[in-house]
């Protein structure tokens, strides 16, 4: 066990050039592929502006809203209890909510159809921002699953 310290400190990417924002940062980190960090920006950068060319708004803006719409309440984890593996219910922490919302726009964004990266990702961020698209139905089925499994509420602790 550790003597010193009482817990691990969390890490915090350096914020992006352009935004300021660690959280933007953290997104682009997410989208890289084989550490491509410079290839990650620019089809970040450039769905914002596909963003602000077709709905008038905000890319950033946009972005924001999409992450707050795709953010999970509830997950469910398996718990062993004699024997048998029960799915029970967790409410989520707020660092897990905004690493499962990127992750599940990026993997939605990458399965869309269409033409390039850039493309997809802004589509399926418009999409996100008005709660519809592959994201949110990620979400909508994490939270069924919570749902149909709230019996088991009594098994955590």
């Amino acid at each position: 066990m550790p003597r010193k310290k009482k817990g691990i400190e969390k890490r915090v990417p350096p914020p992006d050039p352009k935004y300021g924002d660690p959280r933007v940062s953290k997104f682009i980190n997410v989208m890289m592929k084989d550490g491509k960090k410079s290839k990650a920006m620019k089809i970040f950068y450039k769905a914002m502006e596909i963003i602000e060319k077709e709905t008038g708004e905000d890319g950033y803006e946009v972005w924001k809203k999409a992450m707050e719409n795709v953010k999970p309440l509830l997950e469910v984890r398996p718990r062993r209890v004699g024997g048998a593996t029960y799915q029970v219910p967790y409410e989520v922490p707020p660092h897990r909510q905004e690493s499962l919302a990127m992750r599940w726009l990026v993997q939605a964004a990458r399965e869309r159809k269409g033409k390039s990266m850039e493309e997809k990702l802004a589509a399926e961020l418009i999409d996100a921002s008005k709660n519809q698209g592959g994201a949110i139905k990620i979400k909508e089925n994490v939270h069924r699953m919570a749902e149909g499994n709230k019996a088991f509420a009594h098994l955590r602790f």
